[in-house]
């Protein structure tokens, strides 16, 4: 891991224990983030961003076996998907446990995402529990591809900004998405 980012780790992880809101990079684009457990902070996420509490949030882990905690049965095809994935995949699963109410779907499901991304993986890790991940911008605005184009209005209302990555200019892209239902049946969201 980049020496540089022990702290700016350390400090997004204090912030998330505290209930705050973080603005930070994953294996896809910016990210709004909060401990994924914490009802409260999630409900601040959705203010920030403008958005109606009945869309869902995905959140990210560091690893597979995270997912187990957070769903009540994995689909056996979760597992393979995950270890071929070769861009940023999220998942969506049915019947979602340990996490805040407020991020699951009406149908109870939710979408989680192993990152692979250095960054989000060492700061999942550190933080030891799913933290929301949620693009960058108010609902209905373009999802902003580089730190440079995220608006004043969102940095001014997160309440610690992460330090690493920001000065990268390769736009990025959202993830693709799948839903798999309780007998194992994959749905395509997006690609």
């Amino acid at each position: 891991m980049n020496k540089d980012w022990i702290e700016d780790i350390k400090k997004a992880c204090q912030v998330m224990q505290e209930g705050g809101v973080i603005l930070y990079p994953t294996d896809t684009i910016w990210g709004i983030g909060c401990d994924a457990t914490n009802e409260e902070a999630v409900r601040r996420v959705y203010e920030i961003k403008h958005r109606a509490d009945s869309k869902a949030m995905l959140v990210l882990v560091d690893s597979a076996i995270k997912v187990d905690f957070y769903v009540r049965d994995v689909p056996d095809v979760a597992w393979d998907l995950i270890e071929v994935a070769d861009k940023p995949l999220t998942i969506i699963y049915s019947d979602a446990r340990n996490l805040a109410p407020g991020l699951l779907a009406e149908d109870g499901s939710v979408g989680i995402r192993v990152t692979q991304e250095e960054f989000s993986k060492a700061l999942c890790n550190r933080f030891r529990k799913a933290i929301v991940s949620t693009s960058a911008n108010v609902s209905g605005a373009p999802s902003p591809r580089t730190f440079a184009e995220i608006s004043e209005d969102i940095k001014e209302a997160v309440d610690y900004i992460v330090e690493a990555r920001r000065t990268e200019n390769t736009p990025a892209s959202p993830s693709s998405i799948i839903k798999l239902g309780k007998g194992g049946e994959v749905k395509i969201i997006r690609p």
